[in-house]
């Protein structure tokens, strides 16, 4: 009598190997000295050259000119022919305050002030909903103009936005 084991074929030993070569990648990785988790062990440094250029520190970041978070948008507003003006497409979109305003411009080379022109255009018809506005003018390709809303203001100046806010509000 001839015992035939439960198990699998080829397909069951790929996916062995596979796991096994993610596995041991994965590891390397975050080994690495430049992988994402940094350095690594700290103290093995493989690839350190013996005679590194000297570098000057990077300055400080300004703490006033930190990055704006900017959360995904809720609405997309578009220049062009056939398109609802800012101000009326701004009446549709849905009057929450931690909406914040993204007016963004391209240019084409040699279009910066007329950019400029254009942003403060559309910031001046915008009214009220532009009080806490964020305004991009930055080269690029198509030119043109957009606006988009998403849930990226500034938490409320009593702390930091966690929800409760809207658990006293309704009560």
């Amino acid at each position: 009598m001839i015992a035939r084991t439960v198990g699998g074929g080829w397909q069951t030993i790929l996916a062995d190997l596979s796991l096994i070569l993610f596995m041991v990648t994965a590891s390397a990785l975050a080994n690495a000295p430049d992988g994402p988790l940094g350095t690594g062990d700290g103290d093995a440094r493989p690839h350190q050259n013996p005679h590194p250029v000297p570098s000057t520190p990077a300055p400080a970041p300004d703490p006033a000119i930190a990055p704006l978070p900017q959360g995904e948008p809720v609405a997309v507003w578009r220049a062009g022919p056939g398109v609802p003006s800012l101000p009326r497409w701004l009446d549709d979109v849905a009057r929450d305050p931690r909406l914040r305003l993204t007016i963004t411009v391209h240019y084409a080379p040699g279009g910066r002030s007329a950019a400029l022109a254009q942003a403060q255009r559309l910031d001046a018809a915008a009214g009220a909903r532009a009080g806490n506005a964020r305004i991009v003018v930055e080269p690029g390709l198509p030119a043109g103009a957009n606006a988009a809303v998403a849930y990226d203001a500034d938490p409320p100046p009593s702390g930091p936005a966690n929800g409760t806010q809207l658990a006293h509000h309704g009560a």
